[in-house]
């Protein structure tokens, strides 16, 4: 999925990249209003090109101004003009960035599927069936689709994250306040937060600390001292990752049970700490976004509106986005006071819960609907989408969207949140997460209870499970201190007396991060080499071998099947 517009090259190439890229791809629900291409080249062949975003290209979600850009919060009888750039455009603009035009959105940010929109359903960057999420739904598709480096786009209840998920992409939902809200469309105001979508982690995190720190208009903007300080992220020896207890992940989507067991134990390679927390009280919050009396504040946000134009519900208002404003009337004053105090008491019981950890990792969201599931039924469909991200914000958490491998050809994310301000600290985590990891097959001294185990554990590994060569392997005792074996695939071998058949190696799979795989291999002696070993399930890993030559004259132990055994009987025969 990857595009054109990353690559280096002149001003003028990036934007026509982008444009080339625009017409290739034909999304046009992508977009609400896209800037003239000459536009767009005069302003980036302008840009000081020592700046830190200088020439990269970005995408603002329609519900955020650009000057003299329309902000339609995809209404169009929502519409005005602002002569003056939110803040948020405005500090990304000074760094360098350019702005290619406004994306569609889920109607008044409402949603997160990225269908409630008249101007079209926002089509999947991987798979044109199916949803691209919301509400957020232009900008991380034009991210996806190779036309931006990076976009905009806003969250509530997830909008900034589920896209993310479902497209590949890193999703930033920093604190609350610290990017400022001035000319940002409210949704909810005190829980809406400006985000980042990019296919970098780097990227995505220097957008959203550029946009960082209160602006002197919006009451609620934040400071967060590691902004400011220059304090370094230092992480625990052994981070705690929480996740949920089993029964709190049922009702994934098929496959995706697997695929989060999976991102679970990528960060057990890394040598964190798993540990499974009992979260019902963040899932229990998550349902006061939109089942209680918090609803009112999307009323008081656009609800005026709604009302003023009714006649148009179903034609340039979105039905089902209506039902849930003109249901925020409803609530009286003390429904939400009590709704308020509930809030408290499951913030005080999830922070008791997550006390100890370093952050909590989920799913981002629970399923990718196709457009026709959700056309079918727009209410439960969606409701399914924010199990894991409606109560962030209600709670005054941060998080992070993290790309985690595909299912069934399909994106697959998962999410780690924190209290407010350990924005950096889950960058620092995903950043680790993200890094690639190598498993390597040993068979000898390395294995658990050996003597040179601790060496795979200082280089961050981490025990993946037990496994067997293929059945053309021979294992040897070398003349090494400490002892330690020597694997070679089955042939000549200089041992004339073997006799015994060659057989499967017991061994072990331990994954490392790559750069503790290139410091540990580093450092290993002869006659010891890295290379390819096949399993006894016909898959291939890395493992210790030796080359025929290191073997002559060593004794065959093949028949033991296995280094443990082997010096299990040496030990008898003391």
């Amino acid at each position: 999925m990857n595009g054109v517009v990353g690559e280096p090259g002149t001003a003028a190439e990036r934007v026509h990249a982008a444009f080339d890229r625009i017409d290739a791809v034909d999304r046009p629900e992508v977009w609400i209003t896209l800037r003239d291409r000459a536009a767009v080249l005069a302003e980036a062949e302008s840009v000081d090109r020592s700046l830190p975003l200088a020439g990269l290209l970005f995408a603002v979600k329609d519900n955020i101004d650009v000057a003299g850009l329309p902000t339609t919060a995809a209404a169009r009888s929502y519409t005005y003009t602002p002569t003056a750039d939110a803040t948020a455009v405005a500090r990304l603009r000074a760094a360098g960035a350019v702005v290619v035009g406004k994306t569609n959105l889920d109607q008044f940010a409402t949603g997160l599927v990225g269908t409630r929109s008249p101007f079209g359903a926002v089509r999947n960057a991987w798979d044109a069936s199916r949803i691209s999420g919301g509400s957020s739904s232009g900008s991380a598709t034009a991210v996806a689709l190779g036309i931006v480096d990076f976009a905009l786009g806003t969250d509530t209840a997830g909008s900034g994250r589920v896209p993310a998920a479902l497209n590949h992409l890193i999703g930033v939902k920093p604190s609350k306040g610290l990017v400022p809200n001035t000319g940002v469309v409210p949704a909810c105001r005190s829980q809406d937060c400006v985000t980042v979508f990019a296919r970098s982690l780097d990227l995505a995190r220097t957008a959203t600390e550029l946009m960082a720190g209160p602006d002197g208009v919006d009451p609620l903007a934040r400071t967060d001292a590691a902004l400011t300080d220059g304090s370094l992220v230092v992480l625990p020896a052994v981070p705690r990752i929480a996740v949920p207890l089993p029964s709190q992940l049922d009702g994934l989507a098929a496959g995706w049970s697997e695929a989060f067991e999976r991102a679970v134990n990528r960060f057990r390679a890394l040598g964190h700490e798993i540990v499974e927390v009992d979260i019902a009280p963040l899932l229990d919050a998550a349902t006061l976004l939109y089942d209680g009396a918090f609803v009112a504040e999307r009323y008081a946000a656009v609800g005026a509106h709604i009302e003023a134009h009714r006649d148009e519900i179903g034609d340039d208002l979105d039905p089902t986005v209506a039902a849930i404003v003109l249901g925020g009337a409803a609530p009286t004053a003390a429904e939400l006071f009590a709704d308020q105090e509930r809030l408290d008491a499951f913030g005080a019981a999830g922070r008791a819960a997550l006390d100890g950890t370093t952050a909590l990792l989920t799913p981002t969201t629970t399923w990718h609907p196709t457009l026709d599931e959700v056309t079918a039924d727009p209410i439960g469909a969606n409701s399914r989408m924010g199990r894991y991200t409606n109560f962030a914000n209600l709670l005054d958490m941060a998080s992070l969207a993290v790309p985690a491998g595909f299912v069934d050809g399909l994106p697959f994310g998962v999410m780690l949140t924190g209290p407010a301000f350990s924005d950096r600290r889950l960058a620092a985590l995903a950043a680790a997460f993200a890094a690639p990891t190598i498993d390597l097959l040993v068979v000898g001294a390395h294995l658990r209870d050996q003597p040179l185990n601790g060496q795979l554990v200082a280089a961050g590994g981490t025990f993946v499970r037990e496994a067997r060569t293929a059945s053309d392997y021979r294992l040897y005792a070398l003349d090494t201190v400490p002892p330690k074996p020597g694997l070679v695939r089955s042939g000549p071998v200089a041992s004339a007396a073997s006799a015994s058949d060659p057989g499967p190696i017991v061994g072990e799979v331990w994954r490392l991060p790559a750069a503790g795989f290139g410091t540990f291999v580093a450092a290993l002696p002869a006659p010891m080499a890295i290379g390819s070993v096949t399993l006894d399930d016909g898959t291939t890993v890395t493992g210790f071998t030796v080359e025929a030559h290191a073997v002559e004259g060593a004794e065959d132990i093949t028949h033991h099947g296995g280094w443990r055994a082997y010096r299990h009987a040496a030990r008898e025969h003391v």
